[in-house]
């Protein structure tokens, strides 16, 4: 009688990359090779928004404070929403084939509701927990932002998590036109949560880790052997904004007004 096999996860852990390198990484390792990949990276190194692909820097940022204070501003590969990320900020990235994880359809609503049930193993006993429209919240308070982005036969679905934040960093947000209903006419303060009042670093890393090896046979892989997985070129969409280009983009907001 034979036992069907798990799918094979690689895994990559990091501490402190920054969150600029890890999308670079990730859009290849989505784009360039066929493996399965979970990537955790716990912080980044130095204060960074990061806006989904369609964002517009005017109609989501303070865009004086920004650059005042040369806040990198950083357009990523996927959809989603605005975030400042710091190294507070714990990064989970679930990169898969389709044909890996059957029971998941190739669209948003099927891979968050696969990604809700394994965080819900991660705070088993953790009270408040829910997937939330398209947040992770403890009650009504979001700790976790999600974004996605589907191609062909794969798809990845990254996580950032608030462990903390500083409340002087969420200055350089507007509040979105568009916010989850359960998010009303909240601020960011408001609205959101410390993970860390739920849930120990160091614990939240490892059970996402076993979450995910309860799915797929795990086996770790060092940055510095990436190349012998992704070979070939591939598009490149996540980009740094210039400061000129935020320069540019709060001048027409001043023309506009």
């Amino acid at each position: 009688m034979s036992v069907s096999r798990l799918p094979l996860m690689n895994l990559i852990r990091l501490k402190g990359t920054p969150i600029l390198e890890q999308l670079h990484l990730e859009e290849r390792l989505l784009r360039a090779s066929t493996d399965n990949w979970c990537i955790v990276n716990d912080g980044t190194n130095v204060p960074t928004i990061v806006m989904g692909m369609s964002g517009k820097p005017s109609q989501l940022l303070e865009l004086g404070p920004v650059i005042k204070d040369r806040i990198p501003v950083i357009k990523r590969f996927t959809g989603g929403g605005t975030v400042i990320v710091d190294k507070s900020t714990v990064f989970v990235s679930l990169i898969c084939n389709k044909d890996d994880v059957p029971s998941v359809q190739p669209y948003p609503r099927s891979v968050m509701a696969w990604s809700g049930s394994l965080y819900g193993q991660v705070f088993e006993g953790v009270n408040g927990f829910q997937l939330r429209e398209n947040d992770y919240v403890f009650g009504d308070r979001k700790f976790g932002g999600n974004a996605q982005s589907i191609i062909r036969n794969r798809w990845i679905h990254h996580t950032s998590f608030l462990w903390d934040y500083n409340v002087r960093n969420m200055a350089y947000l507007k509040l979105p036109s568009k916010v989850p209903q359960y998010r009303l006419e909240r601020d960011h303060t408001d609205f959101v949560c410390r993970m860390k009042d739920y849930i120990e670093r160091s614990d939240f890393v490892e059970k996402t880790v076993k979450a995910v090896g309860n799915q797929f046979a795990m086996k770790q892989v060092n940055l510095e052997d990436i190349d012998s997985y992704a070979e070939g070129g591939h598009v490149k969409s996540t980009k740094l904004l210039t400061m000129e280009e935020l320069q540019e983009a709060m001048s027409c907001t001043s023309q506009n007004a």
